[in-house]
């Protein structure tokens, strides 16, 4: 059952394994789609690369304005067993139903065929994700117990992403088909099976306070003008946008570059990619303590520098040389792991901030400005570096047969554009006033405001 907000208290490491339970499955596709699936239908169902980039791209664009209604409607939910849990559950089949269409799809297909199921996964992993995120930030208020608790979420959320990556490499150890949609096909299971048992796991174990709103609950269009012009929203909007293009451009390219330039094989690849995204295990909660030390601005800002650092050696490599390739992809995870826990412990304390100013729950409307941000960054990865890609010469189909030109494009590709924006999205929080000071403050006035409105109701109740 939900439960009224109380004052904060330190959550225990067994709530936030439960409450990652619920993300596991996203967490994986987050990387399995721009990683396997993408090369998948451009390469194995001959899809290409241009009908892929409009299909993507198109998604993106169509699905834009679905978070932003979703989040009005979250907010103002009320039901027997929460505000955000029931979304989450609900959200659960609707993502699988993508999921099976997508990583299930039979050879032949088209645009339209991609385009309607791509639809009908964003919509799943809409509400599930922005149910989480809002639900998330409910249950953790303090400054420094948010930096934690998303250090850890991103911890526990990486054994998602490691049972999608090593699908391949267990079927290759086990003899099985060495191609790549095999390894799809078991990706595509993996998640078909995380995503009911982590949400009904989340939705038994861990409790959802409600905060009580000081305002009536009408809508108020210069209320959503407000946040959505609010100075803190449009940073987080910018950077988010920039800290997930710049990884999300290099994961959609990352087979492409480390199998035709630098001369690996898919398990080495994938061994690599596992590497960097284990790397993220020891990142996520070293990165949320020193985001809840440091504060978490600064930390966003360290992070950025030091990932487009890493990546820029890359270039200077032997081919196939996995043992010296290997630092460099943990260094990479390490501190890329860090960009969207910063991102979403910071809204989350502007979430504090808004219920303050407005009186009212906004928390999973915020969540979906970075939900749209990700959205926008997802299509522009994908519009601009697959096109780049053709404008090199690079064609994925011709494996081993592209010139050296398309190759040294694909490079140059691969690296500029991530390096740009992950440097420009840390950049975005230059002069960030929000700290640890600020908040503390901001939660003082909602815990007495919210005992005043407890104290109120329950008089009320007795009169």
């Amino acid at each position: 059952m939900s439960q009224p907000a109380q004052p904060a208290r330190r959550l225990s490491l067994g709530t936030i394994l439960a409450f990652a339970a619920g993300g596991l499955s996203l967490s994986g596709l987050g990387i399995a789609i721009p990683i396997s699936l993408q090369p998948y239908f451009a390469q194995a169902l001959g899809v290409g690369l241009i009908p892929l980039a409009f299909a993507l791209f198109w998604v993106r664009i169509l699905d834009l304005g679905v978070d932003l209604w979703l989040a009005v409607i979250m907010d103002r939910t009320r039901t027997p067993i929460g505000r955000y849990r029931a979304w989450a559950l609900l959200g659960a089949p609707v993502l699988m139903l993508g999921v099976y269409q997508l990583f299930m799809a039979p050879k032949g297909i088209g645009v339209s065929y991609l385009i309607v199921w791509l639809l009908v996964y964003a919509l799943g992993s809409s509400i599930v994700t922005l149910s989480r995120n809002a639900w998330s930030a409910n249950l953790v208020t303090r400054y420094d117990q948010r930096s934690r608790f998303y250090g850890y979420l991103g911890l526990a959320l990486v054994i998602g992403v490691l049972i999608m990556l090593g699908t391949p490499i267990v079927s290759q150890a086990l003899g099985k088909d060495r191609h790549l949609p095999n390894s799809v096909q078991l990706m595509g299971w993996a998640a078909l099976v995380l995503t009911p048992i982590g949400a009904i796991v989340t939705a038994f174990l861990v409790r959802e306070p409600i905060t009580i709103d000081a305002a009536a609950p009408r809508f108020e269009l210069r209320e959503y003008w407000a946040l959505a012009t609010k100075p803190e929203v449009l940073r987080l909007f910018f950077s988010q946008f920039a800290v997930t293009l710049g990884p999300g451009w290099m994961a959609n390219l990352y087979l492409f570059f480390f199998m035709a330039k630098l001369d690996f094989t898919e398990g080495p690849a994938y061994g690599l990619l596992i590497a960097y995204v284990l790397a993220g295990v020891a990142g996520a909660p070293l990165i949320g303590y020193l985001g809840g030390r440091f504060g978490k601005h600064r930390t966003l800002i360290l992070a950025t520098l030091c990932y487009s650092a890493g990546l820029c050696s890359i270039v200077i490599l032997p081919l196939a040389n996995w043992w010296l390739t290997l630092p460099i992809m943990i260094w990479c995870g390490l501190m890329g792991n860090g960009f969207d826990l910063m991102t979403s412990a910071m809204m989350a304390d502007v979430g504090d901030q808004v219920r303050l100013e407005q009186g009212k729950e906004r928390m999973a409307l915020l969540f979906a400005v970075i939900s749209l941000a990700q959205k926008l960054a997802a299509a522009g990865a994908v519009i601009i570096s697959y096109p780049l890609l053709a404008a090199v010469g690079y064609d994925p189909v011709l494996v081993g047969h592209n010139t050296p030109a398309a190759l040294n494009g694909l490079e140059i590709v691969f690296i500029v554009g991530p390096i740009f924006w992950v440097v420009l999205g840390g950049l975005c929080f230059l002069g960030w006033k929000l700290d640890a000071h600020k908040h503390a403050g901001i939660r003082a006035e909602l815990e007495a405001r919210d005992a005043l409105l407890v104290a109120s109701r329950a008089l009320d109740g007795v009169a």
